[in-house]
């Protein structure tokens, strides 16, 4: 869509309170088109109050809805880490998390508001884009979407910060550029992703960053905090004995994790649209809740279905990436997936220091195939040694005969 397009309808536009979000929506309203704004609680560690955004967009004149999807946020948070979806790096994509969940809760509400279009101001060189406008058309293809920094006019008149400054100024809204930010910074409840600015620079160290959900490896704690975390089919339902809703695992995991320095990572991702990306990542609670299922998993899984899972497992990665949460490759995946699930019931217990995640136990799994009789190297009554020599023989065939054709490289 066209900013001409829009002229004379009411058109919801995803807000976060920042400079870009009021010059958008004070543009909108020049070009004579109705303005909504609306906002998703997704559980930004970083936002103190997220009432705050309403009080941000008011010198606009545009009334702000709040939609409170941290219950959904939790559950997605959840499915991932069931998925052990990590990206390039492998880390765990916060925001891409977030988009299908915010897109999803935002879309009733703009058209029950009367909206006919999704403003969004993701940047015309990013990802946000793409997963925004995505989930739109596969969500609602009547719905229409309008991005404002892919608009040549726009563009033009608002190069940079300074201009939109300037512009504000001019309605009578302040709105400083201030100092020079180091990075810029998305957060939700599975985590934070700081990127632009400074870290652009391959000469910059990731470590410009001030962690918000937790602090670097060597301010944590000099002593190792232990975890036990209770899985039912795939998803934690308990810490250290409490019962807990998947939110509330999310709060308490994040904090546990954050003060141990656990989750800061380092990526230079590629982009759906194929550039190169560099991002700083926290994720603490992701990173906890993964390797207390990893280990469960691993009790769990013969090699083949390890083999299937890591498969599926950077299938659902990617998904997220590019926006296609709600596809049918996904779904199928995730469906897969639940297979080895559904057997991971157990209690793990972790040890956490310093950025570092040992396993300290394992506990209830009654689905392990890990049998320690077999693996002992002592006398047990687990498999019996003679009975690998036949294997080993059948092996040598083929070993003998690859050899003899000449198709060994040393």
């Amino acid at each position: 869509m066209k900013l001409e397009d829009l002229k004379g309808k009411t058109v919801g536009v995803c807000v976060s309170g920042g400079l870009d979000s009021k010059t958008i929506c004070c543009v909108l309203q020049d070009a004579g088109v109705k303005v909504k704004a609306f906002s998703a609680n997704v559980g930004q560690p970083d936002e103190k109050d997220i009432d705050d955004i309403k009080k941000k967009m008011a010198p606009t004149g545009v009334d702000t809805t709040i939609v409170d999807v941290t219950k959904e946020m939790a559950d997605i948070c959840f499915e991932t880490v069931k998925c052990q979806a990590m990206y390039d790096g492998g880390y765990w994509n916060s925001t891409g998390i977030a988009r299908a969940v915010t897109v999803q809760a935002l879309l009733p509400a703009m058209k029950a508001a009367g909206c006919v279009a999704l403003v969004h101001g993701a940047t015309g060189r990013g990802n946000d884009q793409m997963r925004f406008e995505r989930y739109v058309n596969v969500l609602d293809p009547s719905f229409g979407v309008y991005a404002p920094w892919r608009d040549s006019d726009l563009l033009k008149k608002f190069p940079g910060r300074t201009q939109m400054v300037e512009f504000l100024a001019q309605r009578g809204i302040v709105a400083f550029a201030g100092t020079r930010k180091k990075y810029s910074t998305d957060g939700n409840l599975a985590g934070l992703s700081h990127e632009a600015e400074d870290l652009e620079s391959m000469e910059t160290s990731m470590r410009i960053v001030e962690p918000t959900m937790g602090v670097w490896p060597e301010q944590a704690p000099d002593a190792v905090e232990k975890v036990v975390l209770k899985f039912e089919k795939g998803r934690c339902v308990a810490i250290n004995g409490q019962v807990l809703s998947p939110y509330e695992v999310m709060l308490a995991v994040n904090k546990i994790g954050g003060r141990n320095g656990i989750g800061m990572k380092h990526a230079l991702e590629n982009r759906i649209i194929g550039t190169k990306s560099r991002g700083v990542y926290e994720a603490p609670g992701m990173e906890v809740l993964s390797w207390g299922l990893k280990y469960i998993y691993e009790g769990v899984m013969d090699r083949r279905s390890t083999l299937f899972f890591q498969q599926l497992s950077k299938l659902v990665a990617d998904q997220i990436y590019d926006g296609r949460w709600f596809d049918p490759a996904t779904q199928a995946a995730r469906a897969a997936i639940q297979v080895w699930a559904d057997k991971a019931t157990a209690e793990v217990t972790l040890g956490l220091y310093k950025g570092n995640i040992f396993f300290e136990g394992l506990s209830g799994l009654t689905a392990s195939i890990y049998n320690e009789a077999d693996s002992s190297m002592e006398a047990s009554d687990g498999l019996n040694p003679h009975s690998s020599q036949g294997f080993a023989e059948i092996q040598s065939v083929e070993a003998k005969m690859l050899a003899k054709a000449g198709q060994i490289r040393c």
